[in-house]
């Protein structure tokens, strides 16, 4: 049986009716053609599928579609506003914080929630903040800086 979800997705309404038991990640590819959520391990171990719900960086492989009833959902593809970049997207640029790309979408999700949960991170508390993004190219230390820098650019600190 169908149920019927109504929830926000990149400011735009949006009301299916589905399984609500279905993932929130499988909805965004499949469903909706929002590729950017990537799949990694299904599990919330690699934290790629990473998005923000009600402004929260949660894992879209764990989250059912009931959970996300009337609640709002930002992926890589709704962060930009009216063409300009996140502070955190351009941060990323800026700081060759990417390599093959994979991991970035889910990185980047989880560098904005917890900017704003703690909007001047120390370096140490950015470690931690995103010691669960798995990126096999190595592009950590160039991660933290870009997320130091976009930290600064969010305060007014440019």
């Amino acid at each position: 049986m169908a149920d019927s979800i109504a929830f926000k997705l990149n400011d735009q309404p949006v009301h299916l009716n589905l399984d609500g038991n279905r993932t929130l990640l499988w909805v965004l590819r499949t469903d909706l053609g929002l590729t950017g959520t990537k799949f990694g391990c299904g599990e919330g171990h690699c934290v790629s599928c990473t998005v923000l719900l009600d402004g929260v960086a949660v894992r879209s492989c764990l989250q059912k579609m009931s959970d996300v009833k009337d609640k709002e959902v930002i992926t890589i593809e709704g962060l930009s506003k009216d063409g300009k970049l996140h502070p955190v997207q351009k941060a990323f640029m800026e700081h060759d914080a990417l390599q093959c790309g994979f991991c970035t979408p889910g990185m980047v999700l989880t560098a904005v929630g917890l900017l704003k949960t703690n909007p001047t991170p120390t370096r140490e508390q950015i470690i931690r903040g995103m010691e669960q993004n798995l990126c096999r190219c190595g592009a950590h230390t160039r991660i933290i800086d870009a997320i130091q820098a976009a930290a600064g650019e969010l305060k007014g600190g440019r």
